[in-house]
């Protein structure tokens, strides 16, 4: 289920934000995060499966103040046009034709030998 979830963070400079997409963006199943608002205090989450609560409670140990606004769930387009597809490409053979049999053999050492000759 894919879902975005708002939430309100107490960010008051760059480096909190920055630290703020960090932490969201280490979560499992996020696929994208953002920071929304006037005062840019939001974070916005989106992603398949994403826990709401556990993302807000490691938001709250390393930035502090941090509550849910909404968790919506996201509906793909199921009227998305079909591609139109063309004619599908054929393969010619004959651009680069094949006029004499390839032919393959084993090649062997012709003095095997079991003695060490390096030493």
């Amino acid at each position: 289920m894919k879902q975005k979830i708002v939430m309100k963070v107490q960010m008051n400079c760059e480096k909190s934000r920055t630290k703020a997409m960090k932490i969201a963006a280490v979560e499992e199943g996020v696929t994208s995060v953002a920071i929304e608002g006037a005062d840019k205090s939001q974070v916005v989450v989106k992603g398949d499966g994403v826990d709401a609560a556990c993302l807000t409670r490691s938001l709250r140990k390393k930035l502090g103040h941090a509550t849910i606004v909404s968790v919506q769930e996201l509906k793909e387009d199921a009227k998305k046009k079909p591609e139109e597809k063309g004619p599908t490409p054929t393969l010619c053979c004959t651009q680069y034709p094949q006029r004499y049999p390839m032919y393959c053999t084993a090649v062997s050492d012709p003095y095997p030998s079991n003695n060490c000759t390096i030493l």
